[in-house]
């Protein structure tokens, strides 16, 4: 589906200099605050305790949210849980006040304001189970990291994997960077939009390098930057179409998803923006970068066909 076509190449290419340039300015400043100011983690990465609440009737969040606040609790997490009348509260550790003693606190903060409130549940989350999700965390961006590689260069040649790789860890430095230097909480939905955001970059680059792939049999005379710059062309409308629809469905997730889908849904908005812009200004002008020619795509398929020609 083509809204509009572009009849001319877009010379992106010839701004790959540039674009390089900015995106690895904007790589160490973000690896620059990860180090300095670190990432705000939450309760599931931290440890703390976990109450669950209920209600006779449904639970005004933003009112719960309030008193919390008040009690000097302004890094607590609420959302409904199973139904509307549920609410899972999630607080921090607190070293002058024991786990036991912090929910005391709390619920008799909240049957102050509605005495129909009452503890259905309380769990500690001690800090070694946090630090075994951050492993497991770290774990999991890094096989997701290898997976892309190999597939990249499985489906298409070193080049293409190597550079969708970098691209794709640009992704994910720029959000990490946006989150330490806000100091936005990290948590697990977070974690989990950043690796959602990894496949969704991927499958961007896989579109362009495709085309960049079909661009290399067909226009045989033509240069390497006409051929790339080519292929992106002939891929913004889809890319429009795609990322465009997206993009509304995630900033609606921000605007009315609550306090429970908001970094979740801003991970994600962050994400997609930059997941466009590495693909068509990172990945492409690093293929070029790499030395990207005719004979990585022709002379691959010239032998695969050689060897399948012997009997």
């Amino acid at each position: 589906m083509e809204f509009f076509r572009i009849k001319r190449d877009i010379p992106f290419m010839s701004w790959g200099k540039y674009t390089t340039t900015i995106s690895l300015l904007t790589f160490i400043v973000s690896v620059f605050f990860l180090f300095t100011k670190g990432l705000n983690l939450g309760v599931d990465f931290t440890g703390g305790t976990v109450m669950e609440v209920g209600y006779t009737h449904s639970a005004d969040i933003n009112k719960v949210r309030n008193v919390l606040v008040k009690l000097g609790m302004p890094d607590v997490s609420v959302q409904n849980f199973g139904t509307s009348r549920d609410v899972l509260i999630r607080l921090p550790a607190k070293p002058d006040m024991s786990s036991a003693k912090l929910s005391e606190t709390v619920i008799a903060a909240l049957r102050q304001d509605d005495e129909t409130a009452e503890i259905r549940r309380v769990e500690f989350v001690g800090p070694q189970v946090g630090k075994e999700l951050v492993e497991n965390g770290a774990l999991a961006l890094l096989i997701v990291s290898l997976g892309i590689v190999a597939y990249l260069a499985v489906r298409f040649e070193w080049k293409f994997g190597v550079s969708g790789i970098i691209a794709n860890l640009h992704d994910v430095v720029i959000i990490l960077g946006f989150f330490a230097f806000f100091q936005w909480e990290f948590s697990l939905t977070v974690l989990a939009a950043i690796l959602a955001i990894l496949g969704y970059s991927v499958n961007e680059s896989v579109v362009i390098f495709d085309r960049i792939r079909e661009n290399f049999r067909k226009m045989r005379k033509a240069p390497v930057t006409q051929v790339i710059d080519n292929a992106i062309t002939r891929t913004i409308s889809r890319t429009i179409i795609t990322h465009g629809s997206t993009q509304m469905v995630v900033v609606s997730m921000l605007l009315f998803g609550g306090e429970a889908l908001h970094y979740f849904a801003l991970a994600l908005t962050i994400g997609i923006l930059f997941g466009i812009y590495s693909s068509v200004l990172v990945a492409s002008p690093l293929l070029m970068l790499l030395g990207v020619s005719r004979e990585d795509i022709v002379k691959p398929e010239k032998k695969k066909e050689e060897a399948e020609a012997i009997p």
